[in-house]
C-alpha cells in the first residue's frame, strides 16, 4: 500500500433535503413534546441515525398498533399506505408526517392515474417501504416491475389504459430502460418525466460516475438496506472500480487499499457527515492521507416543515 493515499470526496454526497427534513422533524418533535415520540419504521435507512435518535428518546415501531394511546406518532420519510394513516386516525393518534415531498408527489401521481381509470405499473423494489406506501395509496392492486426482464411477464387488464410511476430512489439509467421496455410493449402507457426520479438520487449517481474516473477504489458510506446507497456501489463497479458499501469505519479493510493510491468516498442520501469523518480517521491509521473534494452539483433544496413544528427553534 502507498505510504500516502489521496482521498477524493464526491460532491454531492450524504444527506438530501428529504432526509434532513425527516430527522429535523423527529428532533423538533422531541423538543416540543418531550420523549418518547414513536416512529413507524426507520425514519431513514441508516443505523447510525436511528441509534442517535433512539438515544434522544425516539422509539421505532413496526406498526401503528404498537404505539400507545395518545402518543406522538411520526411517519417515516419513505411514506405510508392509506391503511396505516387511517389506523392512526381511527385511534386519534397525533400524527406528524415526515414523508419526503418527492415521495408524496409520486403518491399523487398514482392517485391521479387511478382517477383517470388507468391501471398502474409501479417501477420499484419489492418490500421497499416506499413501494409499500405508494401501492397503498390507491385502491387497485398495482403491478410491480423490478427489471427490464419483468416487463415481458407483465399481465394487465387493458393494454390501452395503462400508467406507470416509479420509486424515487432508483437509478435513472435502470428506470429509463424499464420505461423504454414498457413503452415498446404498451405504446399508449402514460407516466411522468424521468425528472421525477429524486434529484438527490440523480446527483449522487452522476457524482459517482465522475468520481470513479478519478480514483482506484470507491467506498460508499451507507446502510445495507439503503436502496440509493446500494445503487451507488453498483455504479462504481459498473465503472470498473472495486466498490464497497460500508456502514462506517468498522467495515473498512486495509487489504482493500493494497496497490491503491487514490481512494474515492461518497455517502448515500441517509448517511451523516460524521460517518465520513470516522471513515477518514480509520483510513489515516493505514497511511498518511491527503483529502480533496471533486467539483459537483450544488444542492440548495430545503423542504418546508410540518405546520405543527414551525414554532420550535
Amino acid at each position: 500500500m502507498a505510504e500516502k493515499l489521496k482521498i477524493v470526496l464526491a460532491k454531492p454526497r450524504g444527506f438530501c433535503a428529504g432526509v434532513e427534513r425527516a430527522i429535523e422533524i423527529v428532533e423538533r418533535a422531541l423538543k416540543k413534546y418531550g420523549a418518547p415520540v414513536y416512529i413507524r419504521h426507520e425514519i431513514v435507512h441508516n443505523k447510525f441515525v436511528v441509534q442517535d435518535l433512539k438515544a434522544k428518546g425516539a422509539v421505532f415501531v413496526d406498526d401503528v398498533s404498537d404505539v400507545p394511546d395518545g402518543a406522538i406518532t411520526i411517519f417515516s420519510a419513505h411514506g405510508v399506505s392509506e391503511n396505516v394513516e387511517n389506523d392512526a386516525l381511527s385511534r386519534n393518534l397525533p400524527v406528524i408526517d415526515a414523508t419526503c415531498p418527492l415521495v408524496k408527489k409520486v403518491h399523487r401521481e398514482a392517485q391521479r392515474n387511478e382517477e383517470k381509470g388507468r391501471e398502474i405499473i409501479l417501477i420499484g423494489h419489492k418490500d421497499h417501504p416506499e413501494v409499500e406506501g405508494t401501492s397503498g395509496r390507491v385502491k387497485q392492486k398495482v403491478v410491480l416491475v423490478e427489471s427490464v426482464e419483468d416487463v415481458s411477464n407483465v399481465s394487465v387488464k387493458d393494454p390501452e389504459n395503462l400508467s406507470y410511476v416509479t420509486q424515487t430512489t432508483l437509478s435513472v439509467d435502470d428506470t429509463k430502460n424499464i420505461i423504454s421496455a414498457l413503452k415498446e410493449r404498451f405504446p399508449n402507457i402514460e407516466g411522468p418525466d424521468l425528472r421525477d426520479i429524486c434529484y438527490a438520487t440523480q446527483n449522487r449517481q452522476d457524482a459517482v460516475r465522475q468520481l470513479s474516473k478519478l480514483v482506484d477504489v470507491v467506498f460508499v458510506i451507507g446502510s445495507k438496506n439503503s436502496s440509493n446507497s446500494n445503487r451507488l456501489r453498483d455504479l462504481g463497479e459498473e465503472m470498473g472500480k472495486n466498490s464497497y458499501l460500508i456502514n462506517g469505519p468498522e467495515d473498512v479493510r486495509q487489504e482493500w487499499l493494497v496497490g491503491k493510491s487514490v481512494v474515492g468516498i461518497t455517502a448515500g442520501a441517509s448517511a451523516p457527515e460524521v460517518l465520513l469523518e470516522q471513515v477518514l480517521n480509520k483510513i489515516s491509521e493505514f497511511a498518511e492521507i491527503e483529502i480533496s473534494t471533486m467539483e459537483g452539483a450544488e444542492e440548495n433544496v430545503k423542504f418546508k416543515l410540518p405546520e405543527q413544528l414551525m414554532d420550535v427553534v
